[in-house]
């Protein structure tokens, strides 16, 4: 299997069982204060675990970008060194949100695992929490006993509360887990040493490639447990080590997931991957690292100096560190490798491929400016070592190395304890302490001084009636705020909306001939100070903001009319919350952005869903009535409220005010941002979801436009299939109908026919003396013929069942001892099961009084009902 094909036999599978499948969630984490990036899949949902809002579907299943290099998960060091840890990976994964529970999550991981992903049943191996008494925690007993209906125990492990009690951080949803592990060694290793010793024991070929996860608790801040509201399933697993597992492969990186860029590493350096186990380190922390870094610039995390982006920095850097020691890369070239990203993940995560221009300029300008100053750095450290061999790095010079060199303390640590020296990391601290007291001491230096071009000129924002202009620059300074580095550039005429109101600000570029060619400048957000707006770009150089210089700036068309549609839908969405629900409504909160909005208000109760139809009807009402934009662009404040207008509580307004007008007599509101020139350019009005946020705030989540119609497009897509399923001729509703009555009409018959054919040959084997039951049944289903072997020997304790069925249109087969059988040991459900499977292609287990194995071959059942015929009559005489 290709590993496109693995991810979506995966997503397939869950699919089927009515999973809904999701998109990734972003892996840099902009709206938690616990969490810098999403270290697992489940974070995007940690809201529903906890309680605090409702899951949208019971089930779901997705793919989700992870990073683990901060805090509890912490890979990076490991990275490279090995052959299955990373820094960014994928996480399959499915969830339930109080639906089902550690049955069907084990089940199915097995069934994935043997039937869909053809693993070899007999070096999979699972762990299950063995307890943990200072936190009066139990065995978990109960998927120990599911697994035993699969595995044999001597491949069922009891875990610690370390490998088999999984909790994302300090605090949040936790619970115990089960994990399924892989022995991937060869034929020879596995015949000398069990693979059970090696079970979390750090062996490179025993792995874990997939965590069940039972959420049942929540770690509160104080260490204490607390029961969840509701049992949900939290599943994971990596992706990459599954891709090796199924293509039998002895490392992550020999898999095709990693080795279209080890190729491309190859062709830079010119060397070969496999030769030389320093070299072979290099390229998989080229490699796995520019994942991360990719990655995480589309998810709008630029490297910096300061929490997540000084995290992607030291990423990035300890790449570069490595190509340049090891690959002898002395000039820029990971960068080059961002094509090759693009063409792996174009359409699974298609932000990288939108993005892959300025995400290759990011990646190159870090390694230029890294390079810049390793080379130095490296000749400084090189001083501290001629002439001997060993001692220690004073901390004040390991914390010059930082603060001239950019070396972080752990790469001038890598780079002393491969010379035989240490580092003084103490020493290191108190100097990095110093240094912020004298920081704090100084805090304005943190912001550059404005370089004025034009003296004394004043700036006007015209973005209400323009998108483009031509201007100049008035001044700019460059800004470390909280270690992100940026320049902050102010415009004589301005077209850009800055970012304020719920509505973000607005990106597009500046432009103007350098020479013959045309140079850009991203600008990639606009925000308010002081009453200017100020431009944001991620480039801080100087060389090209000269004075008299003529720009272009052009504001995102696009982004700017999506944003425009969200903006005035949140308008129309209030009227009609306040027509629909009452006069209490009042705006808590909203996010205005060119993919959807978000509009929080004041309810005491969900909002029920024929009030919601209401609510969008009457704003569909809106739209179609083409209602154009009014506007009162400078009016009192008092007389703005005497005409009736909507202000936000507790908002602080200047004496002039903007009044935003779609018919005065349903919405008038106090107003900055921009909105379209008639409802009718909205387009498409659809709510996602609407949830609780806090005690008496709901939040409506919704999408208009563009947005919108591609939601549709997929609904109908959708439609259209069931339809052609279906073969309709009237309307799917009806035919859906018509099948569910079928289907029950069908289900009756079938199981009277059953159960008259059970009956009949239970007579007819009764009649002749024997407590032999045989019979190859009709439409019974796994769970039924298990009923019936059961309800038979609870009857006749000598009885010998084996039953044989169709079940999905796969031959099932059963084997139950009664209890004086089964005591007398002379027969093995388990035995007699594993040589009966034989003939229908398939393989299975169970307990020694009941077992059942499931197959391939479907024309084999009638063989295999014989051949248990003669096996239990020659044990029997």
């Amino acid at each position: 299997m290709h590993s496109k094909q693995i991810r979506q036999t995966f997503l397939d599978f869950f699919k089927e069982r009515n999973h809904k499948i999701v998109p990734s969630a972003p892996m840099v984490i902009k709206n938690d204060p616990t969490l810098m990036f999403t270290n697992a899949g489940m974070n995007q949902f940690k809201d529903a675990f906890l309680g605090h809002q409702e899951a949208i579907w019971p089930r779901i299943a997705d793919t989700q970008k992870c990073l683990r290099v901060s805090g509890k998960h912490n890979d990076l060091e490991d990275v490279g060194k090995d052959t299955y840890h990373h820094t960014m990976f994928e996480m399959l994964g499915n969830w339930s949100f109080g639906d089902y529970f550690k049955k069907e999550a084990i089940e199915w991981s097995w069934e994935l695992l043997v039937d869909k992903f053809g693993l070899d049943k007999e070096r999979l191996y699972a762990t299950v929490f063995g307890g943990d008494e200072k936190e009066g925690l139990a065995r978990d007993m109960e998927s120990f006993d599911f697994w035993k209906q699969i595995l044999p125990e001597e491949r069922i492990l009891f875990g610690s509360k370390k490998d088999n009690f999984w909790e994302m951080g300090d605090s949040g949803p936790c619970g115990p887990c089960t994990e399924i592990h892989y022995d991937m060694r060869p034929a020879e290793d596995v015949v000398g040493v069990p693979g059970s010793s090696l079970v979390n024991n750090d062996h490179p070929e025993v792995i874990e490639i997939w965590n069940n996860v039972f959420m049942e608790f929540n770690r509160l801040a104080s260490g204490e447990l607390v029961k969840l509201p509701a049992q949900h399933v939290d599943t994971g697993m990596g992706f990459e080590r599954l891709c090796r597992a199924i293509q039998g492969k002895r490392s992550n990186y020999d898999s095709d997931v990693f080795t279209p860029l080890l190729d491309r590493i190859a062709q830079l350096t010119g060397l070969q991957y496999g030769v030389d186990e320093k070299t072979d380190i290099a390229f998989r922390v080229v490699a796995d690292h520019i994942r991360a870094i990719a990655f995480a610039i589309s998810d709008g995390q630029l490297p910096s100096n300061n929490k997540a982006g000084y995290v992607i920095r030291r990423i990035l850097r300890r790449a570069v560190r490595y190509g340049f020691s090891f690959l002898g890369m002395k000039e820029p070239f990971i960068f080059e490798l961002i094509d090759v990203l693009s063409g792996q993940f174009y359409d699974v995560f298609p932000d990288l491929t939108a993005q892959k221009d300025f995400i290759a300029k990011v990646v190159r300008e870090e390694e230029n400016g890294f390079l810049r100053t390793l080379d130095a750095g490296i000749k400084k450290l090189e001083t501290y070592f001629e002439g001997k061999e060993t001692g220690t790095i004073a901390g004040a010079d390991a914390f010059e190395l930082y603060d001239t060199f950019g070396f972080p303390l752990d790469l001038t640590s890598l780079i002393a304890s491969e010379n035989g020296w240490m580092v003084d990391e103490a020493g290191f601290e108190q100097a990095m302490t110093k240094q912020k007291e004298r920081s704090r001491a100084a805090s304005a230096t943190e912001v550059g001084d404005w370089v004025e071009l034009v003296p004394n000129a004043s700036s006007a924002f015209v973005g209400y009636d323009v998108l483009e202009a031509d201007t100049r620059m008035l001044k700019y300074r460059h800004v470390v705020q909280k270690g992100d580095a940026f320049t902050q550039i102010i415009l004589e005429v301005n077209p850009f909306y800055a970012e304020s109101g719920g509505q973000v600000g607005d990106i597009g570029s500046l432009t103007r001939k350098v020479g013959t060619t045309d140079f850009n400048l991203p600008i990639i957000d606009c925000k308010k100070e002081n009453g200017q707006h100020l431009l944001i770009t991620p480039l801080a150089e100087a060389e090209y903001l000269g004075a008299e210089v003529i720009w272009k700036a052009s504001v995102d068309a696009q982004n700017r009319q999506s944003t425009n549609a969200n903006h005035t839908s949140t308008h129309l969405l209030q009227a009609a919350l306040k027509m629909h629900l009452g006069s209490h409504i009042e705006q808590k909160g909203s996010l205005v952005s060119p993919t959807e909005l978000r509009f929080d208000f004041s309810h005491p109760a969900k909002v029920t869903k024929e009030e919601l139809q209401k609510v969008v009807a009457t704003i569909k009402q809106k739209i179609a009535a083409n209602i154009p934009f009014t506007e009162v662009r400078y009016s009192k404040l008092e007389d703005a409220k005497a005409a009736g207008v909507t202000a936000l509580f507790g908002e602080k307004y200047d004496s002039l005010v903007r009044q935003v007008i779609f018919d005065r007599g349903y919405s008038a509101e106090l107003c900055g941002g921009t909105h379209v020139q008639s409802t009718a350019a909205i387009g498409q009005f659809i709510i996602l979801s609407e949830g609780s946020v806090s005690t008496g705030v709901r939040r409506i989540t919704a999408i208009t436009g563009v947005e919108a119609e591609r939601y549709i497009e997929a609904k109908l897509a959708e439609l259209e299939q069931v339809s052609a399923l279906l073969q309709a001729t009237t309307t799917v509703e009806t035919e859906v109908q018509k099948l569910l009555e079928q289907n029950a009409s069908m289900a009756k018959r079938l199981k009277e026919a059953a159960e008259q054919q059970v009956a009949q040959f239970i007579a007819k084997v009764r009649a002749e003396g024997s407590d032999l039951f045989l019979a190859q049944l009709v439409a019974f289903d796994a769970d039924q013929i298990k009923n019936i072997s059961f309800s038979l020997g609870k009857k006749y304790p000598r009885a010998i069942v084996i039953l044989g069925s169709a079940v999905a249109d796969k031959p099932f087969i059963s084997v139950y001892l009664g209890q004086q059988i089964a005591e007398a040991g002379s027969l093995d459900a388990r035995v007699m099961i594993k040589e009966l499977a034989k003939h229908i292609q398939g393989g299975g287990g169970g307990q020694a009084f009941y077992a059942t194995a499931g197959g391939k071959n479907l024309a084999g059942l009638p063989d295999a009902i014989n051949a248990a015929k003669q096996y239990a009559q020659h044990i029997l005489q």
